[in-house]
């Protein structure tokens, strides 16, 4: 139960009622929201992460989010994904994003070099 809440959460960014209003003909045993919400923290217990309690259903729309961002797909995209109406929410999740900010930090190491370069030449 804990992979199928775990790939549904990340895989649908979705939000603990949305994975608890499953019907039963769309899963086998239904579960209630605290044991869907408890799922992250039951994987960060199995993983020994430190703060197990920090880690509640919302991190399954947060590494959705993350993912997708960390993939190269666009705000408008991720958006929409994850259903908000405002791009400021999407936009959080992808200035937290190890793989935008190494992304972002490249790029800018290869502007400054390319520009100190420029002006060495010239």
């Amino acid at each position: 139960m804990i992979k199928v809440g775990l790939i549904l959460g990340i895989a649908g960014a979705c939000r603990t009622d949305e994975l608890v209003n499953l019907t039963v003909d769309d899963i086998e045993d239904p579960v209630g929201k605290n044991t869907m919400g408890k799922i992250p923290s039951v994987v960060a217990s199995y993983l020994k992460l430190p703060d197990v309690a920090c880690y509640t259903g919302h991190c399954l729309r947060r590494s959705s989010a993350t993912l997708l961002a960390d993939a190269g797909v666009d705000i408008t995209t991720i958006k929409r994904h994850a259903g908000w109406k405002s791009t400021t929410v999407g936009e959080g999740y992808v200035e937290n994003s190890i793989e935008n900010k190494t992304k972002i930090a490249n790029q800018v190491l290869v502007d400054t070099t390319t520009s100190a370069i420029t002006k060495t030449v010239n």
